[in-house]
């Protein structure tokens, strides 16, 4: 009798959901599981119920006829949905448990194969990103070298290249001299696993470039350059703590309070194309990401940014 009476508040719990949707997603018989098996409060039962309710009527908005069809993507995605909804860190966690529960549970029960929520993350454990400079902060640093410094065309060629590109550390001190083709205003950038890729650059950098290959960089190759682009003032490759250096003085000079890494500019470059209405794939390209999941998250960036705006000015917040 009180099995029954728990299994009837559990189901209770998802009524609003349309019946035909609930029961491709096995919603009643996992109702039951957490009423009988798992001991959980009611309150937790029933926000599982609610949590899943609403992930049930998601994937059948993205076309999933049930949980079988349900891939780790979708899952990702749907937690970015719950983002943009609002909710707290807290609650996209529970979530998060809600459905590791139910596939854990449905994969006991043999209506699935595989479990696509093994890998899903917890907002504590989401990349986060450095802080995001402003197009003014970039124009700043950018124009922090002076002239009246030795190495100041390689280091404002440097600065200009790496955010008009959006380039790794990595892929900044990489970089040789017959990878900038000027003719074409790209880079030839070899990324994360040796992937090449051809990345557009702006009349800005072409010239700083420019300047810098034809001014300076004769005078510090002394046959130990290796063909890199960039080199220390004793003629070999930059490494990556020197170019991680040069960015930090001209952060410091430009009077940046932020913390600016070398990453910050590259973060900056996405965000900033993206602010502009970039399309996102071509971002990703640019970027050089295996996968377009990891270019969302400066969609993200942008939405809650654009949220703050609203809440920050709009009369009736």
């Amino acid at each position: 009798m009180e099995k029954t009476a728990k299994v009837r508040a559990a189901r209770s719990a998802a009524a609003p959901l349309a019946d035909a949707t609930a029961r491709e997603f096995l919603l009643e018989p996992f109702q039951d599981f957490l009423a009988v098996e798992q001991g959980l409060s009611p309150r937790t039962r029933e926000a599982y119920a609610l949590d899943l309710a609403r992930f049930a009527t998601y994937g059948k908005l993205k076309g999933s006829a049930g949980p079988a069809h349900v891939a780790p993507r979708l899952l990702r995605e749907y937690m970015y949905h719950l983002k943009d909804m609002g909710l707290s860190p807290a609650s996209i966690r529970r979530n998060v448990s809600a459905l590791r529960t139910y596939f854990k549970f449905l994969v006991g029960e043999g209506h699935v194969q595989r479990d696509p929520s093994d890998r899903l993350e917890t907002p504590k454990r989401w990349r986060t990103l450095p802080e995001v400079l402003t197009v003014a902060d970039v124009d700043r640093i950018l124009s922090a070298p002076s002239l009246d410094e030795p190495l100041a065309f390689r280091d404002r060629a440097m600065l200009e290249l790496a955010y008009s590109a959006g380039l790794r550390v990595s892929e900044w001190i990489s970089i040789g001299v017959k990878d900038v083709l000027f003719e074409d205003g790209l880079v030839r950038v070899f990324g994360k696993g040796s992937k090449e890729r051809l990345v557009p650059i702006g009349r800005k950098a072409i010239g700083a470039l420019a300047i810098y290959m034809r001014e300076l960089r004769p005078k510090l190759e002394r046959g130990e350059g290796k063909g890199a682009l960039f080199l220390n003032a004793r003629g070999k490759p930059l490494s990556r703590m020197g170019a991680w250096k040069i960015l930090r003085k001209y952060v410091d000079q430009a009077g940046i309070k932020k913390r600016v890494t070398p990453h910050t500019l590259r973060h900056s470059f996405a965000t900033h194309l993206l602010e502009g209405g970039a399309d996102l794939r071509a971002v990703q390209e640019m970027l050089g990401h295996a996968d377009i999941s990891t270019t969302q998250i400066y969609t993200h960036v942008d939405r809650e940014y654009l949220r703050t705006v609203h809440r920050e000015f709009h009369p009736r917040k």
